[in-house]
């Protein structure tokens, strides 16, 4: 009963500040509904941010990959936080100068519509496809292992799992439809809060366990046990991350997720200024530091307490054996409303950049050119209810016999290496032309499917056999690969067919552009921790 009255009255009290911080609020044009009005400020920013990324994926998913590995796999956050850094100093303040609201917008600018249309069919596509059923299924299944859900009403797995998807799916289609950005962002700030709190609670009092009340005795027994699961370059046969990955597709990934990926991005773009922009974006990366700490750690602390009970099969039980094993009666609920708010955090604000893209990259373009700013707004609530329905409904169907975590990875990837590089060449060349933009987006995604999906096995012998390993190729290391591949086509094609004038950006002063003072320093503190996360952890 504790549990539940702690359920909800964490999760009614996201949902009150929600409304009361925007009430007032008038959703009658486009900035106000997708962009918070350009009122965000850095701590609302770098809340949404956090949320936005993190769910039950990273909880189980990295917390189970370091029970079975090594807390390699923190690179996934800790290498975030650079990528964080590169989008505060150096995307962000390109952005709104010229005042985007997404970034097909701004390939519009560069490029042409025709490049924004398939810029934005792209991002929504991997959105429907893969982040917004997927996130749903992840909530669900977390919720179940870490709760019983299905034992404690008293139904089977199957339905517990449609009712956790359409109730979640649900819950957070509300905040994205009626509230806007603005909703959206204040309820990831507050959950994030929750998220944190609990996050760190966990591991604190696991080692408090294992230390028989002293937390630090707790810390160095793990490590003097586990030391090598503390190696952050461990690079064992079958690591779900491999070290040299970090050079290759890491580096794709991270700058295309955190610089260029709609669904992020989009929150900085709210932002008040670009002080408060890069303010609120170096915070987030603040925050991706002490990351390791809650989705990694505990799978460590896991391994030690549940080694010789838990065999690497069952490696996804890793946490939830754990925060059962700790956590006291009382902090149940407050932990499952955290849960719930990380999952429909990272569904809402999907959903909020999907409406964006319908209706400004789709709907303004092909079906009412002369929208103003209520006809956008509906179409978007529109959009957003029709993909929440068919998130909801297609969410338990998927497969789960495999890695949910690699088939999301997988799927986003086969867009991300050539989106970048059309964005990247776009910023950093001025003659690079549309039409090389487009064979760009187009033939990107279809080579990564041909060699990671289509072709796969038949890929994997043969660099296997050129390589002299038996070791499976990393996906990223493709990702890499296409993406260098569609920066070498793009910059052939201009060569041949190229652009016919110099693009110039244009500053549209609907953002005050001057810098936060400090943003060099901070970033170039966060950059020396990253690193000194790698010398200090190096074994």
């Amino acid at each position: 009963m504790l549990a539940l009255v702690t359920f909800v009255g964490f999760t009614g009290f996201v949902a009150a500040v929600s409304y009361w911080k925007t009430k007032d609020d008038k959703m009658d044009s486009s900035d106000a509904y997708f962009l918070g009005g350009r009122s965000l400020t850095a701590w609302v920013i770098a809340g949404s941010l956090m949320l936005t990324n993190l769910s039950t994926e990273h909880l189980v998913g990295l917390n189970a990959d370091a029970f079975n590995h090594t807390i390699a796999v923190m690179a996934w956050e800790t290498t975030a936080a650079l990528a964080m850094v590169v989008t505060a100093l150096y995307f962000l303040p390109r952005y709104l100068k010229s005042g985007l609201t997404t970034i097909p917008e701004y390939l519009a600018n560069r490029f042409d519509e025709q490049t924004r249309v398939i810029a934005s069919l792209l991002f929504l596509f991997s959105y429907v496809i893969a982040i917004l059923p997927v996130v749903l299924l992840f909530g669900a299944a977390g919720l179940e292992s870490l709760f019983n859900v299905s034992e404690t009403f008293g139904i089977s797995q199957n339905e517990a799992t449609w009712i956790m998807v359409w109730g979640v799916g649900t819950l957070g289609s509300l905040y994205a439809i009626f509230g806007g950005l603005k909703a959206v962002a204040i309820s990831d700030t507050v959950n994030g809060v929750g998220f944190l709190i609990a996050g760190l609670l966990v591991p604190a009092l696991a080692l408090i366990m294992v230390g028989d009340g002293d937390m630090l005795a707790g810390l160095t027994e793990v490590y003097r046990e586990e030391r090598p699961k503390f190696d952050i370059t461990g690079d064992e046969p079958g690591s779900f991350l491999p070290f040299g990955v970090l050079f290759t597709g890491m580096i794709v990934n991270q700058i295309f997720f955190w610089c260029t990926n709609q669904s992020i991005i989009q929150r900085a773009l709210g932002a008040k200024n670009l002080a408060e922009g890069q303010k609120g974006v170096l915070i987030a990366a603040c925050f991706k530091l002490v990351g390791p700490f809650v989705i990694v750690l505990p799978g460590v602390i896991a391994y030690h307490m549940f080694k010789d009970t838990l065999g690497p099969e069952d490696y996804l039980m890793a946490y939830p054996m754990l925060v059962k094993a700790v956590l006291p009666d009382a902090l149940v609920g407050f932990f499952a409303a955290v849960m719930v708010g990380a999952v429909l955090s990272t569904f809402n604000s999907v959903l909020n950049s999907s409406a964006t893209l319908f209706s400004q990259g789709i709907y303004k373009l092909f079906v009412k050119p002369d929208a103003g700013g209520q006809a956008l707004v509906r179409s978007g609530r529109y959009c957003s209810i029709a993909l929440a329905l068919a998130a909801m409904a297609f969410a338990p169907l998927i497969d789960t016999s495999g890695s949910l975590f690699n088939y999301l990875q997988k799927i986003n990837a086969t867009f991300f290496g050539p989106m970048l590089a059309v964005i990247l060449l776009g910023m950093t060349t001025r003659y690079v032309s549309a039409f090389a933009a487009k064979m760009g987006m187009i033939i990107g995604p279809i080579v990564f499917y041909l060699l990671v999906f289509a072709c796969g096995d038949s890929v994997q012998a043969f660099v296997q056999s050129l390589l002299g390993t038996n070791e499976e190729i990393h996906f990223l290391h493709f990702l890499a690969l296409v993406f260098v591949v569609t920066t070498g086509l793009m910059l052939l094609v201009s060569k041949i067919r190229p652009a016919k004038q110099a693009y110039e950006q244009v500053y549209t002063k609907d953002v005050d552009i001057t810098p936060w003072p400090h943003a060099v320093k901070a970033g170039a503190a966060i950059s020396i921790v990253t690193i000194l996360f790698y010398v200090l952890l190096a074994q």
